[in-house]
Protein backbone atom coordinates (compact mmCIF):
# COMPACT_ATOMS: atom_id res chain seq x y z
CA UNK A 1 0.00 0.00 0.00
CA UNK A 2 1.47 3.32 -0.88
CA UNK A 3 1.82 5.90 1.58
CA UNK A 4 -0.22 8.87 1.60
CA UNK A 5 2.56 10.72 2.09
CA UNK A 6 5.97 10.36 0.81
CA UNK A 7 4.53 8.16 -1.85
CA UNK A 8 6.54 4.98 -0.89
CA UNK A 9 4.95 1.64 -2.61
CA UNK A 10 5.84 -0.37 0.67
CA UNK A 11 4.09 -0.43 4.35
CA UNK A 12 3.27 -2.44 6.82
CA UNK A 13 0.35 -3.61 8.16
CA UNK A 14 0.52 -2.80 12.55
CA UNK A 15 -3.09 -3.41 13.09
CA UNK A 16 -6.36 -4.67 11.51
CA UNK A 17 -10.19 -5.08 12.23
CA UNK A 18 -13.22 -5.73 10.80
CA UNK A 19 -15.72 -3.24 11.69
CA UNK A 20 -19.63 -3.06 10.25
CA UNK A 21 -20.32 -7.04 11.07
CA UNK A 22 -16.80 -8.27 9.22
CA UNK A 23 -18.41 -5.72 6.29
CA UNK A 24 -15.53 -3.38 6.41
CA UNK A 25 -11.76 -3.97 7.30
CA UNK A 26 -9.79 -1.23 8.86
CA UNK A 27 -6.25 -1.39 9.07
CA UNK A 28 -3.73 0.49 10.66
CA UNK A 29 0.18 0.97 8.62
CA UNK A 30 3.10 2.11 8.91
CA UNK A 31 5.26 3.62 6.31
CA UNK A 32 8.88 1.58 5.83
CA UNK A 33 10.36 4.89 4.27
CA UNK A 34 9.13 7.73 6.75
CA UNK A 35 7.44 6.00 9.44
CA UNK A 36 4.24 7.84 9.63
CA UNK A 37 1.12 5.83 10.24
CA UNK A 38 -2.09 6.01 8.36
CA UNK A 39 -5.22 4.13 8.24
CA UNK A 40 -6.72 1.92 5.15
CA UNK A 41 -10.51 0.80 5.38
CA UNK A 42 -11.34 -1.89 2.48
CA UNK A 43 -14.73 -3.43 1.70
CA UNK A 44 -14.48 -6.79 2.69
CA UNK A 45 -14.79 -8.89 -0.82
CA UNK A 46 -17.53 -10.71 -1.59
CA UNK A 47 -16.80 -13.52 -3.98
CA UNK A 48 -19.36 -15.73 -6.44
CA UNK A 49 -18.45 -19.11 -7.38
CA UNK A 50 -19.96 -19.80 -11.05
CA UNK A 51 -21.45 -23.39 -11.31
CA UNK A 52 -17.72 -23.87 -13.78
CA UNK A 53 -15.70 -23.67 -10.61
CA UNK A 54 -14.44 -19.98 -11.46
CA UNK A 55 -14.74 -17.09 -9.07
CA UNK A 56 -15.15 -13.50 -9.46
CA UNK A 57 -16.14 -10.41 -7.26
CA UNK A 58 -20.29 -9.89 -6.53
CA UNK A 59 -21.56 -7.60 -8.76
CA UNK A 60 -24.80 -4.85 -8.53
CA UNK A 61 -24.54 -4.03 -12.15
CA UNK A 62 -24.56 -7.71 -12.78
CA UNK A 63 -27.81 -8.37 -10.92
CA UNK A 64 -29.11 -4.93 -11.98
CA UNK A 65 -28.64 -6.13 -15.83
CA UNK A 66 -29.71 -9.87 -15.00
CA UNK A 67 -33.09 -8.60 -13.27
CA UNK A 68 -33.33 -5.60 -16.41
CA UNK A 69 -34.07 -8.19 -19.18
CA UNK A 70 -36.62 -9.72 -16.72
CA UNK A 71 -38.25 -6.59 -16.41
CA UNK A 72 -38.15 -5.10 -20.28
CA UNK A 73 -41.34 -3.81 -21.38
CA UNK A 74 -42.40 -3.65 -17.44
CA UNK A 75 -43.01 -0.78 -15.62
CA UNK A 76 -40.01 -0.87 -12.96
CA UNK A 77 -38.01 1.79 -12.58
CA UNK A 78 -33.82 2.25 -12.71
CA UNK A 79 -33.89 3.55 -8.82
CA UNK A 80 -36.40 0.26 -7.99
CA UNK A 81 -33.77 -2.14 -9.95
CA UNK A 82 -30.91 -0.25 -7.84
CA UNK A 83 -33.24 -0.82 -4.28
CA UNK A 84 -33.51 -4.49 -5.51
CA UNK A 85 -29.62 -5.21 -6.22
CA UNK A 86 -29.20 -3.35 -2.35
CA UNK A 87 -31.22 -5.79 -1.11
CA UNK A 88 -29.85 -8.80 -2.86
CA UNK A 89 -26.23 -8.00 -1.69
CA UNK A 90 -27.32 -7.15 1.45
CA UNK A 91 -28.80 -10.66 1.97
CA UNK A 92 -26.07 -12.72 0.83
CA UNK A 93 -23.42 -10.60 3.12
CA UNK A 94 -26.02 -11.58 5.82
CA UNK A 95 -24.73 -15.06 5.63
CA UNK A 96 -21.16 -13.91 7.05
CA UNK A 97 -19.32 -16.03 3.98
CA UNK A 98 -16.66 -14.71 1.71
CA UNK A 99 -17.49 -16.85 -1.31
CA UNK A 100 -21.16 -17.63 -2.51
CA UNK A 101 -22.86 -20.14 -5.00
CA UNK A 102 -23.81 -18.28 -8.02
CA UNK A 103 -26.97 -20.06 -7.50
CA UNK A 104 -27.54 -18.50 -3.95
CA UNK A 105 -27.45 -15.31 -5.57
CA UNK A 106 -30.07 -16.07 -8.01
CA UNK A 107 -32.40 -17.06 -4.80
CA UNK A 108 -31.64 -14.06 -2.95
CA UNK A 109 -32.70 -12.38 -6.66
CA UNK A 110 -36.23 -14.35 -6.76
CA UNK A 111 -37.81 -12.98 -3.50
CA UNK A 112 -37.19 -9.16 -3.99
CA UNK A 113 -38.36 -9.49 -7.45
CA UNK A 114 -41.39 -11.44 -6.67
CA UNK A 115 -42.39 -8.73 -4.69
CA UNK A 116 -40.92 -6.37 -7.28
CA UNK A 117 -43.06 -7.14 -10.47
CA UNK A 118 -44.60 -10.42 -10.52
CA UNK A 119 -44.39 -10.82 -14.50
CA UNK A 120 -40.77 -10.09 -14.01
CA UNK A 121 -40.68 -12.36 -11.46
CA UNK A 122 -41.72 -15.45 -13.27
CA UNK A 123 -39.76 -14.47 -16.64
CA UNK A 124 -36.64 -14.62 -13.99
CA UNK A 125 -37.31 -17.55 -12.35
CA UNK A 126 -38.56 -19.23 -16.02
CA UNK A 127 -34.51 -19.24 -16.74
CA UNK A 128 -33.00 -19.24 -13.27
CA UNK A 129 -35.30 -22.54 -12.78
CA UNK A 130 -34.98 -24.18 -16.32
CA UNK A 131 -38.94 -24.23 -16.79
CA UNK A 132 -39.52 -26.70 -19.55
CA UNK A 133 -42.48 -26.82 -20.11
CA UNK A 134 -46.12 -25.07 -19.68
CA UNK A 135 -47.10 -26.91 -16.67
CA UNK A 136 -43.99 -25.23 -14.76
CA UNK A 137 -45.24 -22.06 -15.27
CA UNK A 138 -49.06 -23.08 -14.42
CA UNK A 139 -47.30 -24.57 -10.91
CA UNK A 140 -44.97 -20.89 -9.81
CA UNK A 141 -48.58 -19.35 -11.09
CA UNK A 142 -50.65 -21.44 -8.83
CA UNK A 143 -47.88 -20.13 -6.37
CA UNK A 144 -48.20 -16.65 -6.88
CA UNK A 145 -51.98 -16.97 -6.39
CA UNK A 146 -52.07 -18.74 -3.57
CA UNK A 147 -49.68 -16.39 -2.06
CA UNK A 148 -51.85 -13.74 -2.68
CA UNK A 149 -55.32 -15.37 -1.33
CA UNK A 150 -56.75 -13.13 0.75
CA UNK A 151 -55.40 -14.61 4.74
CA UNK A 152 -58.38 -13.14 6.52
CA UNK A 153 -61.91 -14.25 6.13
CA UNK A 154 -64.14 -12.37 3.31
CA UNK A 155 -66.63 -9.90 5.00
CA UNK A 156 -70.30 -10.64 4.83
CA UNK A 157 -72.09 -9.73 1.88
CA UNK A 158 -73.75 -6.15 3.14
CA UNK A 159 -77.66 -6.78 3.54
CA UNK A 160 -79.45 -4.97 1.03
Amino acid sequence: MRCPFCRHPDSRVVDSREVDEGQVIRRRRSCSKCSRRFTTVEEAVLAVVKRSGVTEPFSRDKVVSGVRRACQGRSVTEDALQLLAHRVEESIRSTGCAEIPSHEVGLAILGPLRELDEVAYLRFASVYRSFSSVEDFEREIAELRSAQAPKTPAEPPAAG
